[in-house]
């Protein structure tokens, strides 16, 4: 039965990793990053809801 030969799995680890970094940095350069971002006000919007607009009377239980 035949050994496995390793002697060129280095090789081919090492190339593959070398070529997915290449490939990721040149997907991720494509992209446009902004360098100053511009902060989005988000107000506050108050929902009216019915109950805020009717009065209830809270009674106390009897004592």
């Amino acid at each position: 039965m035949p050994q496995l030969d390793t002697s060129t799995w280095l090789l081919t680890i090492s190339s593959m990793i070398l070529t997915l970094f290449t490939l990721f940095q040149l997907k991720v350069s494509k992209h446009f990053h902004p360098s100053t971002p511009k902060s989005t006000q988000t107000g506050l919007q108050k929902q009216q809801t019915p109950w805020n607009t009717k009065w209830t009377k809270i009674y106390l239980p009897p004592s």
